[in-house]
């Protein structure tokens, strides 16, 4: 594979946004390296973000697979490594696979329970891409996909389920599902006209930036839960302070009828949420 093709697979599968997701599987492992009581397992770590990576990574390319055709059609989309003609949906589909053997391959390294769900996880994230075919609630199956990490991290330490990173997995759940319906803002007429399903065109913009707000208001009540729950201290209220001010701002730079900065509200802000509160809980985990 050529430097120009892997740039190609990563532009595929939108590589850089693997932030949304990744600080959440951190905090699910050092959650767990706190609760066994030992010292962080590196290789485990690794491992984490391996599977991490590997299950995104076929998520991602099974969506751009599975829509190449609506893709095609849409102007917004056509651009895309598939209908431009950059990368075969062939050489597509073989990349899911490949991605999603390594996922279930590294989760056998990891502990016997992670494996045995790891299954489901997968059905999971690639299922979400055929949601919008039947269901407006495709936002919060993709919310379901993304809240695997904490509590997946945390099972790969402890290999048992516990509450707290239950809670930063509700988070994640209603943090998803509220932005995923900011972006799907863009593609309302086109949805629409496809029968597509999405929030968007069950409630129009105005009223789906409402239900993104309230599912944000919700993200917020389980960070500040998490935080009380696990007795935090000023690194994680100062991260979980500015997630809380990205979640607001991507709200305010979003309007029924200016949607030129969906990108800004959906990308930027919210990977800089997501990082901020990863780091955060790593200063907390390592200093206090």
């Amino acid at each position: 594979m050529s430097t120009i093709s892997i740039r190609h697979y990563l532009s595929l599968v939108k590589f850089s946004h693997t932030v949304f997701a990744l600080p959440f599987a951190i905090i699910g492992y050092f959650l767990g390296v706190e609760a066994s009581g030992t010292n962080p397992d590196w290789t485990l770590f690794v491992k984490v973000v391996l599977c991490m990576v590997f299950a995104r990574s076929a998520a991602m390319g099974f969506n751009r697979y599975i829509d190449r055709r609506f893709d095609e059609i849409n102007a917004r989309t056509a651009i895309r490594e598939i209908p431009a003609g950059i990368i075969s949906p062939s050489s597509a589909l073989a990349f899911v696979v490949v991605m999603s053997i390594a996922f279930l391959a590294t989760t056998w390294f990891i502990n016997p329970l992670c494996f045995y769900l790891s299954p489901i996880a997968l059905s999971v994230i690639l299922g979400y891409s055929i949601t919008k075919r039947f269901t407006w609630l495709c936002h919060v199956v993709l919310g379901v996909g993304l809240s695997l990490a904490p509590i997946g991290a945390y099972l790969a330490v402890t290999g048992k389920f516990d509450w707290l990173p239950l809670l930063f997995s509700f988070a994640v759940l209603f943090w998803t599902s509220g932005f995923d319906i900011i972006y799907a803002l863009q593609d309302e007429d086109f949805d629409r006209s496809q029968d597509l399903y999405s929030i968007p065109v069950w409630l129009g913009k105005k009223r789906a930036l409402r239900l993104s707000e309230f599912l944000h208001a919700i993200t917020a009540f389980f960070i500040v839960a998490a935080g009380f729950n696990m007795q935090a201290g000023i690194f994680y209220w100062a991260g979980a302070s500015v997630f809380l001010i990205m979640l607001v701002y991507q709200h305010s730079i979003v309007k029924p009828n200016d949607l030129s900065r969906v990108n800004l509200a959906f990308g930027t802000t919210n990977g800089v949420a997501s990082v901020v509160l990863g780091i955060s809980y790593i200063l907390e985990h390592f200093i206090s």
